[in-house]
């Protein structure tokens, strides 16, 4: 079973070069998140244990999300290829997902590492605005609308987020590069770690990372 993760800061374009990636392989690509909401809504054993913290308003702990991901990973096949996307996040996740893969005959074969300098990142997250009526999103810069602060689609205002002010992005990366430093530096050691310009346009990233698959 082989297994990459894609690594990045907020605003990285993991979710832009996840779908590059799929397109072009046959990677499948799993996301946490939709297992979770998939067992949930199956009414697995696990699934319904994950809902129990979630209705209390508290995070879903390290052993149910990795019991999931095993339990969706045990549904395919041993030739199968997946793609974790901004998933593990912390030192113990990676650990877990470690023992998960043994437990099927896999492993981790590379985690690229999406590199983006901070002003750009700050330019991608603090320029997104949000249509209030009809969820349309834009950017000033990337993808601006027509009229600003006028939705192209329904003529709905345009917001900016709480989230993507320049100040809560400054500090969703202080908090990401905390987290992530000794995960960085477990997948280094480990030598799996593919480090990957992502501060360039989504097609250079995606066909950078493409060319070091293994």
């Amino acid at each position: 079973m082989n297994t990459i993760i894609l690594l990045g800061a907020p605003g990285a374009g993991k979710g832009t070069l996840a779908e590059g990636v799929r397109a072009a392989t046959d990677f499948i690509h799993v996301s946490t998140g939709d297992m979770l909401r998939a067992a949930i809504k199956a009414g697995t054993s696990t699934g319904l244990e994950a809902k129990a913290f979630m209705d209390k308003g508290e995070l879903v702990p390290d052993e149910v999300i990795l019991r999931i991901v095993r339990e969706r990973l045990a549904q395919g096949r041993p030739s199968d290829r997946y793609m974790f996307d901004g998933f593990p996040r912390t030192l113990e996740q990676a650990r877990g997902l470690d023992e998960t893969l043994a437990e099927l005959n896999g492993r981790v074969n590379q985690v690229f590492l999406l590199e983006v300098p901070t002003p750009v990142i700050v330019s991608r997250l603090s320029g997104r605005r949000i249509c209030k009526s009809c969820g349309a999103v834009y950017h000033v810069t990337n993808i601006p609308s027509k009229v600003e602060g006028v939705c192209d689609q329904c003529g709905g205002p345009l917001y900016q987020r709480p989230d993507d002010s320049e100040e809560t992005v400054l500090n969703r990366l202080e908090v990401y590069q905390r987290q992530t430093a000794s995960l960085i530096d477990f997948y280094e050691t480990k030598g799996v770690l593919v480090r990957i310009n992502a501060g360039t346009t989504p097609r250079d990233a995606t066909a950078e990372l493409l060319s070091k698959l293994a």
